[in-house]
């Protein structure tokens, strides 16, 4: 099992406090692995032989607890347990499979001594629902499938399982984790065939139940046919209204208004990212023409339809993706005539990225850094790429993409 060590950097300073911590995320990116790995943590730290456990996890995804989906049965399986002299923890693994679960949990959390803990699948956990009845008291953490640090050493564990010794070439590494992404269950299969009727069954169990039955989506064939056109193009400007063109044929109709629905239902489900636009010189954000980015790389080349690119796709992707992990605000940033890749935030601090699969001839160089150049101001810029030999110019600093996957510290916010 591998340990979620950045997340939970992230959340440990807040097991004890009175938010509700909400971790959201992509079905079966190792959401629940992490509320376990929380859960032994905190019983590490609060509990020893002598002292009662008073930690409840309960996973609403297991047949077991079917009955507890029912919130006054909720409410009265927990009740019981809790105590006003000592702080009981309430993990709850895929809460929104309970209905009305906002109301039983602000009753908990603002009637009893606890530190409450949620996951889910669906944004809506924050947005909507929680949001409206918790009125701000949350905490988010939001999970991705495994980076391409936790791919490798999830790897070398499963080599050292079977034999001790050999060591995993790292360049083969990430051609796998390009191709097949950071799917846990899919990273756990040894077969192409695998991998793919694995990635197939999650693809149809996000379509169905975390999209379709949750938002009651009338037509199947049109939200299919909308997700696999951000899947195949991710990393480009998203429109509705071209989308609505595209898939309106002499059979049918489809509405920029529906498009916008099913994109916005497929965000909150995870399966996409959005990157909205930033203008740099205005220091502002720009509701028009975001990208959307696929959360996981396995995702794209199994639904993909296009060669065009591909790689230049693939490693903006990954790219994207692994800031997102990492915790960062990132967006698109716009420049009179050109554009920079993504706009990197955090706690107030920001650096610059530029994404290109190789540089490859000298107008391709001059379009990287040349963009970057044209920025006034002194944040960090870097340059990320597939080269096997990088070449820094005029302080903007060019990486391997291995080498920024791999180390966190390449990459430094001013």
């Amino acid at each position: 099992m591998i340990l979620r060590t950045q997340y939970l950097e992230r959340i440990r300073p807040f097991y004890d406090s009175e938010l509700i911590k909400v971790i959201t995320g992509v079905r079966r990116c190792g959401k629940s692995v992490l509320l376990r790995q929380i859960a032994d943590e905190i019983r590490a730290e609060h509990f020893d032989s002598t002292e009662p456990d008073t930690l409840v996890f309960v996973d609403f995804d297991d047949y077991a607890n079917r009955e507890l989906t029912d919130p006054d049965k909720l409410y009265r399986f927990i009740k019981p347990k809790l105590s006003d002299e000592r702080k009981t923890y309430l993990l709850f693994d895929e809460i929104q499979n309970v209905c009305d679960f906002e109301l039983v949990v602000n009753s908990f959390n603002t009637t009893d001594n606890v530190s409450i803990f949620l996951t889910g699948s669906n944004s809506k956990l924050l947005s909507g629902e929680l949001a409206t009845r918790l009125g701000g008291r949350t905490v988010s953490f939001h999970v991705m499938p495994f980076n391409f640090r936790e791919f490798c050493c999830f790897k070398e564990g499963q080599l050292h399982s079977e034999t001790s010794e050999g060591h995993l070439d790292e360049s083969m590494l990430l051609d796998e984790y390009l191709t097949w992404g950071g799917f846990p269950l899919v990273c756990g299969q040894e077969l192409a065939e695998s991998r793919r009727v694995v990635l197939d069954n999650l693809y149809n169990s996000i379509v169905l139940r975390d999209i379709i039955q949750r938002n009651k989506v009338s037509s199947a064939t049109t939200l299919e046919n909308v997700l696999d056109y951000l899947i195949a193009n991710s990393s480009s400007t998203v429109s509705g209204n071209n989308i609505a063109v595209e898939l309106t044929d002499s059979v049918r109709k489809v509405s920029a208004p529906t498009v916008y629905d099913l994109i916005r239902y497929i965000e909150e489900a995870y399966v996409v990212g959005r990157a909205e636009r930033y203008d740099i010189r205005g220091k502002k954000k720009l509701r028009f023409e975001a990208k959307e980015y696929v959360c996981d790389l396995g995702l794209f080349h199994l639904r993909k339809n296009r060669v065009k690119d591909e790689w230049n796709c693939v490693v903006e992707t990954v790219v994207y993706n692994e800031l997102i992990s990492r915790g960062m605000q990132v967006y698109v940033g716009k420049l009179h005539k050109s554009e920079i890749d993504f706009v990197v935030e955090r706690d107030g601090r920001r650096c610059y990225v530029q994404v290109a699969y190789v540089m490859a001839s000298e107008a391709t160089i001059e379009r990287e850094f040349g963009a970057l150049e044209a920025i006034g101001d002194s944040y960090p810029k870097y340059v990320v790429s597939m080269d096997p030999v990088v070449a820094s110019r005029n302080g903007i600093t060019h990486v391997r993409l291995i080498d920024f996957l791999r180390d966190e510290s390449l990459l430094r916010l001013g």
